[in-house]
Parts: C-alpha cells; sequence; structure tokens
C-alpha cells in the first residue's frame, strides 16, 4: 500500500463501531484489526467488502496528517544509517574507512569550535575530544563507532521531538461535527462535512471557528492564541479573515468558508508548539542538560589520572564515556512513550510538562455539573406557570439551549428530540451570559434561560408569592433552569444530574494517590452542593461560584505552594483551566474548555483522572530513576577505566550499549495491562 491507502484503510476500520483497534502495515500490506465477539469479525468482513480507497465519504474520515509518513522518512532514516555502517564495516578498506571517519568528524569539532567561541563548555567538547584523541591514537575503528552511535542518537533525539510536535499539532486538531449553516430562512445545524466552499456558517460566543473564512457579517472578540500565540483577543468584523481552530470568545460571526480543511494554519501552530517550552517538563530539562554541567569535571578527570599514572589509556576512560549519548535519548523518549500511552487510555496530554505537574500537583479542583455529576442528566420534570404548555417552554428552552452546547443544555435538547418537539429557530441574535444564562428575544419580547441569580435579580424578572413558594418546595436533588419570556417566569426545568457511579472511588482513590485536597466548585446552591460534597467525601467544597471565583481559590493554593490540577468542562471553567498547573477538559463538554485545557479525557469515566495521575508518577519515577542509573553506570565504567581494569576501547563498547539499553527501556510501558483493565 501507500502511505496514503494504509491511512484510508484504517480510519475506515477505525469509524466502525465494532473494531476495538486497527494496525495497518503499508510496507507489507496488511492490517490487524481487533475486535471482541465473533459476529463481529462478521460484521468486520463484511465492511471490507464495501471498502474502496476512492470513496468519498471514507476520504473525508482521515485527518490531513496522521504521523504515518513522518514515521516512515524516520524509520528510512534510520535503517538507511545501519545499512551504511554494516556496508562500510564489512566492505572497505581500513584506510577508506579511516579517510571516512575523519570527514564524518569534521561536522564534531566545528561544532566545539563554535561553542568555545561562545564561552560555553558542553558536551559536544567531550565528543569531539574523544572523537580526536582516538584518531591520533589511531583507533578509527572506536571514533568510527563514536560518530555512528552520536548520530544515531541525533536521529532519533530529533525524530522523537517532531513526532512529539506533529502529535501534539495533530491534538489539536478540530473536533468539530457539526456546524451552523446560514440559509435564506433560518439557521440549520448540518455535519461539518456537508459544508461546500462558499458556503456561509454562523459561529457564536464561546465555539471554536470550525473553518478558515472572511467574515461577511456579525462583530465578535476572537481569541487566536492557539494559531497565532498572541496572547490578547482581537476584534473581527465584516471583511476581517478566522481561522480555523480560533474561538469566539464574545459575539457572533457569519463566516464566508474559503477552505474546507480548516487547517490553513497547521505550520503556523507547529512553529508555535516548536517555540514553547509545552514538551519538556521542568525534571527533564533538568537531567537533559546535566550532561553539559558534567563536562569539566570530565576534562578536569582526564587532565587529572594523567598526571597520577602517566597512562594516557587510562586518562582517556575519561572521554570514552560521557553522559550525553543516554540522558540525551532516554528522556525525550520516556516523555514521548508517556504521552503515547496515555493516548490508548483517552487521555489526551499536551506535553510532558502537564504530566509532571499532575505529578506534583498536591490539590485537585473538580467542576460538578458534567463533570463530578453524571455525564448525561436528564430533564425529569417541567413545571410551568402563566398557563404556558409544557411542551412550548420546551420547544423555546431547547432553541435556546442548542447554541451553547453543555451537559445541562445538551439534557434541554434530547428532551425536546425525544419528546418528538421540533424547535424551529424563533428567536433574533442570542446572548451568552457566561455562569448565568442565555439571553434573546422573541417577537420583540425579552426571553432568558438561565439561573435564578440571573432572571430574577440580574435581569430584574418579577415572581410572585405562590412562584416563590412552588420553587422552595422543589427537591434539593435537582437542578433548576429558570425560562422566563415578557416580564413573566413561564417555566422550571427540573434536571436530575447524579454523581457518577463512580465518583466517590475516584476521590478515594486520588487521596490514595497523594491528593492531600479533593475540591469542588460549583454554581449550584449552597445546599446542592453540600449534599454530592457529603455524598462523595469531598474534602472542600464552595457553592455559587462564578468563574473568576474558581480561578482565585486556584490563585490561593498556589500562594500556599501548591500546585493544582483543575477538571472541569464548561465555558465557566475556562479561567480556571487557565489557571490551574494542568486543566483536564471532559471531552463532551464546552469546546472552549478543551482547547483552553492542557489534557483532555475522552474516555466514559473518570477513572483516566486516576491513570493519569499513575503515569504521570511512573514518568517523573523512570526520569529520575533513568537518571541516576545513567550517572551510576558511567560512572562506575570510568572508575573500571583510571583503575586500568577496562581499555578505553571496552569502555566505549559498554558505555554505546548501554545507551541502547536505556533506550529501549524508555520506551516500556509505564503500567501494566491489568491496570488497564
Amino acid at each position: 500500500m501507500t502511505i496514503a491507502q494504509a491511512d484510508i484503510l484504517e480510519y475506515y476500520l477505525r469509524s466502525k463501531d465494532f473494531v476495538l483497534d486497527v494496525v495497518v502495515h503499508e510496507r507489507t500490506g496488511d492490517c490487524i484489526v481487533s475486535f471482541v465477539a465473533k459476529v463481529d469479525r462478521d460484521k468486520i468482513v463484511e465492511a471490507m467488502s464495501y471498502f474502496s480507497y476512492d470513496d468519498e465519504e471514507t476520504l473525508q474520515l482521515v485527518p490531513e496528517r496522521t504521523g504515518r509518513a513522518l514515521n516512515h522518512q524516520y524509520e528510512d532514516k534510520l535503517w538507511g544509517m545501519v545499512l551504511q555502517r554494516g556496508i562500510e564495516r564489512l566492505f572497505l578498506p581500513a584506510p577508506v574507512r579511516a579517510v571516512l571517519t575523519v570527514i564524518k568528524s569534521i561536522k564534531f569539532i566545528a561544532k566545539v569550535i563554535k561553542s568555545l567561541s561562545r564561552g560555553k563548555l558542553e558536551v559536544s567538547v567531550l565528543d569531539a575530544t574523544a572523537i580526536t584523541v582516538s584518531m591520533l591514537r589511531n583507533d578509527f575503528a572506536t571514533a568510527g563507532s563514536i560518530i555512528f552511535l552520536l548520530n544515531v542518537g541525533d536521529m532519533l533525539e530529533e525524530w522523537t521531538h517532531r513526532k512529539s510536535v506533529d502529535d501534539l499539532a495533530r491534538s489539536m486538531t478540530l473536533k468539530v461535527d457539526k456546524v451552523w449553516l446560514k440559509t435564506t430562512g433560518e439557521d440549520v445545524l448540518v455535519p461539518i462535512n456537508q459544508i461546500k466552499l462558499g458556503d456561509k456558517i454562523v459561529v457564536r460566543t464561546s465555539n471554536i471557528i470550525p473553518l478558515d473564512g472572511k467574515v461577511v457579517d456579525g462583530t465578535a472578540i476572537v481569541n487566536q492564541s492557539a494559531m497565532t500565540g498572541e496572547s490578547v483577543p482581537v476584534m473581527k468584523e465584516e471583511g476581517g479573515y478566522v481561522y480555523a481552530g480560533t474561538v469566539v470568545e464574545e459575539g457572533s460571526l457569519t463566516i464566508e468558508v474559503m477552505k474546507l480543511s480548516g487547517s490553513g494554519k497547521y505550520d503556523q501552530i507547529v512553529k508555535m508548539i516548536e517555540e514553547s517550552e509545552k514538551l519538556k517538563s521542568g525534571t527533564e530539562e533538568k537531567a537533559y542538560h546535566m550532561a553539559d554541567r558534567l563536562v569539566p569535571f570530565g576534562l578536569g578527570g582526564t587532565v587529572l589520572t594523567y598526571l597520577i599514572t602517566g597512562n594516557a589509556n587510562r586518562a582517556l576512560s575519561f572521554l570514552m564515556v560521557d553522559f550525553s549519548c543516554a540522558l540525551k535519548l532516554a528522556m525525550p523518549l520516556s516523555v514521548l512513550s508517556a504521552i503515547n500511552e496515555a493516548s490508548k487510555y483517552d487521555i489526551s496530554v499536551k506535553g510532558g510538562k502537564f504530566m509532571e505537574a499532575v505529578s506534583e500537583a498536591k490539590t485537585i479542583v473538580f467542576d460538578k455539573t458534567g463533570t463530578l455529576t453524571h455525564g448525561t442528566p436528564k430533564v425529569e420534570k417541567i413545571i410551568t406557570f402563566d398557563n404556558t404548555p409544557e411542551d412550548d417552554a420546551l420547544k423555546v428552552a431547547a432553541c435556546l439551549e442548542e447554541h451553547y452546547p453543555h451537559s445541562i443544555a445538551n439534557a434541554v435538547v434530547e428532551e425536546a428530540r425525544r419528546r418528538g418537539l421540533e424547535h424551529n429557530e424563533m428567536h433574533s441574535e442570542v446572548q451568552y451570559v457566561v455562569a448565568h444564562g442565555i439571553k434573546s428575544t422573541i417577537d420583540g419580547k425579552t426571553a432568558l434561560i438561565g439561573s435564578y441569580h440571573f432572571i430574577f435579580e440580574d435581569e430584574g424578572f418579577s415572581i410572585s408569592d405562590e412562584e416563590k413558594k412552588t420553587i422552595s418546595e422543589i427537591p434539593e436533588q435537582y437542578s433548576k433552569l429558570y425560562l422566563a419570556y415578557d416580564g413573566r417566569l413561564k417555566a422550571i426545568l427540573l434536571i436530575f444530574d447524579p454523581p457518577r457511579l463512580e465518583a466517590k472511588d475516584i476521590i478515594s482513590r486520588l487521596h490514595d494517590l497523594g491528593f492531600e485536597k479533593v475540591a469542588m466548585m460549583t454554581g449550584d446552591s449552597e445546599s446542592t452542593a453540600k449534599m454530592v460534597a457529603e455524598e462523595l467525601c469531598i474534602d472542600e467544597y464552595h457553592a455559587e461560584v462564578l468563574p473568576e471565583d474558581k480561578a482565585a481559590f486556584i490563585k490561593k493554593e498556589h500562594e500556599a505552594g501548591r500546585k493544582v490540577v483543575m477538571i472541569g468542562d464548561g465555558v465557566n471553567d475556562t479561567p480556571a483551566l487557565s489557571e490551574a498547573d494542568c486543566g483536564v477538559a471532559i471531552s463532551d463538554g464546552a469546546a472552549i474548555a478543551r482547547e483552553v485545557a492542557d489534557v483532555t479525557i475522552t474516555g466514559e469515566d473518570l477513572y483516566s483522572l486516576v491513570t493519569l495521575r499513575e503515569l504521570s508518577n511512573a514518568l517523573m519515577s523512570r526520569i529520575h530513576n533513568n537518571y541516576t542509573a545513567i550517572i551510576s553506570f558511567n560512572m562506575t565504567l570510568i572508575a573500571l577505566g583510571v583503575l586500568g581494569v577496562l581499555t578505553p576501547a571496552v569502555s566505549s563498547l559498554l558505555h554505546n550499549t548501554s545507551t541502547i539499553v536505556f533506550g529501549f527501556h524508555s520506551m516500556t510501558k509505564l503500567l501494566d495491562d491489568k491496570k488497564k483493565d
């Protein structure tokens, strides 16, 4: 298969709900498909009978970049280097190999000259010195081996870095399934793959712009940091250009689609990632540069050993063994392997920095609705007022809520669908008020849906004593959405949002894994928050909070010297997700929450949080252990060389072999399969 064909086949099979996993080998033209039941095997065979590389619907399933071509490129490069080395050793005479070694050494010597000219003493000095001294001693075989392994190490480091950047860039690709299409009549919600060039789409507050295009109507504040790195949101209005992946913070835009793939800024994403430090944790960075700090000791040890013993071979032991190869190979491989392993547990992590934060955090903060509570709340009952029919109230509520997806909003829309109610657009432009509700007009009259505070205090809608009595009698376990129109309360939608079945066990296990404080922040009432907190054994909770209150709580924890992990799913969680050392978003929450978060959980339950903590702890432990083992092993080689037990050639061989061993060990699983189950 070609690389493109392999991708088409893989994503075609992955789209089938009866397929667990797919691995496609383009070089041999075969694929391995994992499934559960025998009947699924028959479905797979049937699906393959309909498969075509040219099917338009299948082609739409394949992302713009899959990473396969990148891996293919570096696999070829690695095998090419190994093959070239083998041919040189087997077929070229020694004098020719010596000349090639001298030529290859030039770049290492030039690097040293450049480093010294800047007044820096780096590991490259040891590398070049070891190569040069070996050649001066007429040991071109050792010099050639050092050069080969250094080149392989550099190539593997480049591969892991580019793969990390590519994986992260693809993790930032848009997960937008449907968009609002502007038509001559009302706006229509349609699958994104039905959009054509020139179509006009509508994007409102808190939603991600799914496709590149030109603004033809409306005004909005757009956050472009994910694409351009700009920290300050910019104003977009008619005639302006917007990019896929940016977020409308406030306002509404009608956009004429200019690029269907929505990938016009992919290169800018990659550039932004490469210029950031997101890929490296602080621990990894310290270990990574420790080799440079040991250079003076290596050079000093070489000179001192020669002065004491007068033996050049023993002195060379310091040069034959350095720490850079293993450290620079093992550390990035450890982080990349951990991020890839996390993805297999439905956890998308944007960099090793955030896994370190998860490992070191002592406080974890949960939003309640849609996070600690059940992922799919339901409308249990609708209480109407002012002689309003239930179905009419639900139609208006669904019509307003469908524009701003959130677990509660989804529950309202789903209830309308379950009852078979069509809720055509009947309102003017909708306005989302963060942490409060939605405001619009119908037939020139104000329509609102949201919290009690929003409807009756902020907007000043009236409420009678009888209505107050009805509200006071509503059981505490319900979340309440108030619908008001034309100055009067029309309905209260009672939404049952029970705690997730696994929530209590999750919190207990998080405590066991070292979190000292588990906190809950919610906009719900004090009574509801208290009930949930007591049921789940939460250490601390805060009710009736605004978005800025959540961020303020995290700042307070920082001032107390504690790192914080924040879990959320809504627009109102984004300030806290940004403020936290690691923000974790639930995948079925608001688009802007996923965009802001450092980690996204796509699993069906919260056990992924336990796995994330375990993986992060295991990664930090591996980095520390690698560092200790690499330093200890190589110091032992140096000591044995100085004592004359090992020759420089043997020291170099053992050092280079250990580098490969440490590299392979860094790619092994951090968690065993039992934990995944």
